[in-house]
């Protein structure tokens, strides 16, 4: 069951980036969700059979407690419809946290979490292509055509889902040895960075500056010649991009500096004013888990397009208190790691931050997701791994005789 287990939380963190582009529809949903209930039932056999649970770490406790607060909004919510709709939604994204824990035992599982992020998110990146390439058929649909983006999918979170893969590629690129893993997580860098530029996604296109600038510290840090190829290969796909994507789609993007200096922000400041005014009416619990537009007088289907707005409203000041200990038990968690590893972490929170300046991101299973890997990874990256001189990420060792905690034992040096 273990290995089924693991198994199907490889294929969920697969599906996770490009969830939304195949939806079967009510009552199975998106292919993570449904991968997600069948996860849920292995894990779920797994602990019977094993006859405990493992011991929690903070990050779990900590989200544990969001869920259960945002379940508890529901005894004072101004739309106890929206709330018991979100308290499901919540509970399918958050989950991983949990499920990852109970079955992960290994540095070596750990990289294939990382592997399959990646691998999902060049799915995610082959599918905005193919939305490109069908303007190049000439059809009147896509003529009309400026953001590019994989069926199903909205154009920011594609944005965002491809940014998070760059400092995970360039990791698995400098730090795994199998060549093949290696060509496609270098490929992906351009052929990513292509993708979320024809999204025409602003805070997305932004965000990936500052991927790149961490991805392209962490492969200085390793060898500098790398770090060298790599930009041969953005500067290639800004050639790419410039050859075959329309001229609306880059116009968009350069109105980035005046959205900044008129302050509107694509309309997004006056939604913050409202979402603000609202908050100042129930500032301490909230108005209740997914009662945002509600609260805030917007017109349904509007979001907060600002994640700390977006649990103020709905959680509150106590709610906003679970939400920053649950990002500070991660910062803290990339501090305790080191070397390469540590970059790339530390880039995927940055650019969390920038992306939830602007989007909603506490609602998406991929930030969930990439907050239970670094659970995973906490304080369990060996001393020194990750140098330059090592090449393997971890070894596949079996947990410590009556700990929960990954092995920590030191990898043998090896040379490229």
């Amino acid at each position: 069951m273990q290995r089924i287990a693991f198994g199907l939380l490889v294929l969920y963190t697969f599906a996770a980036p490009w969830e939304y582009s195949l939806d079967l529809g009510e009552p199975f949903g998106n292919v993570a969700r449904i991968v997600g209930i069948a996860l849920l039932g292995a894990v779920v056999l797994l602990v019977l059979g094993r006859g405990r649970v493992r011991c929690l770490g903070v990050m779990q406790w900590l989200v544990l407690g969001l869920f259960l607060y945002f379940a508890c909004s529901w005894m004072w919510t101004v739309d106890s419809e929206a709330t018991l709709g979100k308290m499901r939604a919540y509970f399918q994204v958050m989950m991983v946290v949990w499920l990852s824990w109970e079955v992960v035992e290994t540095h070596f599982e750990v990289r294939w979490l990382m592997m399959a992020f990646t691998a999902g998110c060049w799915v995610l990146a082959a599918l905005t292509l193919i939305d490109l390439a069908r303007f190049g058929a000439g059809t009147e649909s896509a003529a009309e055509q400026i953001r590019f983006v994989a069926e199903g999918q909205d154009p920011n979170d594609v944005a965002r889902f491809l940014d998070f893969g760059f400092p995970l590629a360039a990791l698995l690129f400098a730090s795994e040895g199998r060549w093949w893993v290696r060509a496609l997580a270098l490929a992906y860098l351009p052929v990513g960075l292509m993708a979320v530029l024809v999204t025409a996604s602003r805070g997305g296109s932004a965000a990936a500056l500052v991927a790149m600038v961490g991805s392209g510290g962490l492969l200085l840090v390793w060898r500098r010649r790398a770090a060298l190829a790599v930009l041969a290969g953005l500067l290639l796909a800004a050639i790419l991009v410039a050859l075959l994507v329309p001229v609306e789609t880059l116009e968009r993007l350069g109105t980035i500096p005046e959205q900044l200096s008129a302050g509107d922000l694509n309309d997004r400041l006056n939604i913050w004013i409202a979402g603000w005014q609202a908050f100042r009416q129930a500032p301490w619990w909230g108005w209740g888990a997914g009662t945002f537009t509600t609260a805030a007088h917007l017109s349904e289907g509007d979001t907060a397009h600002n994640t700390v707005m977006a649990v103020l409203v709905t959680g509150g000041l106590a709610g906003m208190a679970l939400f920053a200990a649950i990002l500070t038990a991660a910062a803290l968690a990339v501090a305790r790691t080191s070397g390469l590893i540590r970059i790339a972490l530390g880039t995927v929170l940055a650019v969390g931050a920038v992306t939830s300046m602007v989007g909603s991101v506490e609602e998406n299973r991929t930030t969930w997701l990439l907050f239970a890997i670094i659970a995973l990874v906490e304080g369990q990256v060996p001393e020194g791994l990750l140098s330059r001189t090592n090449i393997r990420l971890w070894e596949n060792r079996n947990l410590e005789t009556g700990t929960d905690r990954l092995a920590t034992a030191s990898l043998p040096q090896t040379d490229f």
